[in-house]
């Protein structure tokens, strides 16, 4: 569980340096920006890594029995998250109705996970990453952040869902049961 704990500290710390405005900016007056991108990129990576490797290697303690209808509710909802986590980075109008499309799909990624994972690193792991995208979003509201204005054809939204949809057929059936050893079928 310290691996898991320690991927998740460096994680979102690194990832909550963009809220701290004028900590973010002294950085990059002292690296430049593409060093700041590498060392930012670099640190969130080992993040990740951390995280995967410590959850596969934490100890398996049930807390709670998850409810059998799980992957009923589960398994749509997931699509929706990967929707909204292609399309926050392309160029698509879910921008102009959802200010944090990005989050929004972690927000429902790691619902839908604790719904579906009983065991205390699990609980620990996606309970962590909902109040990160919960506060990460009041945060940015706060900032200011503003729905998308600009207008994309319909043809770019097309592209976004059907981007989905590949990215989450070829993670339900290739990347889930290998990389976390859990099937998902």
């Amino acid at each position: 569980m310290d691996i898991l704990l320690l991927g998740l500290a460096i994680f979102f710390a690194v990832h909550l340096i963009p809220g701290f405005v004028n900590v973010r900016l002294r950085i990059i007056s002292k690296l430049g920006m593409a060093k700041y991108m590498g060392l930012y990129s670099t640190t969130a990576l080992i993040g990740l890594v951390l995280i995967i490797y410590g959850k596969s290697v934490a100890e398996y303690k049930v807390i709670w029995n998850p409810p059998v209808w799980n992957s009923t509710l589960v398994l749509p909802v997931m699509l929706l998250a990967f929707y909204l986590f292609a399309a926050a980075d392309m160029k698509s109008n879910i921008k102009r109705f959802i200010r944090h499309p990005m989050l929004l799909g972690i927000l429902l990624w790691s619902v839908m996970h604790l719904i579906a994972n009983g065991d205390l690193a699990s609980i620990v792991l996606f309970a962590s990453f909902a109040v990160f995208s919960l506060i990460a979003i009041v945060s940015e509201n706060l900032r200011g952040a503003l729905v998308q204005t600009e207008k994309y054809p319909v043809k770019k939204d097309i592209i976004s869902l059907l981007a989905a949809i590949v990215a989450y057929v070829i993670f339900i059936l290739f990347i889930h049961p290998y990389l976390i050893n859990v099937p998902v079928i």
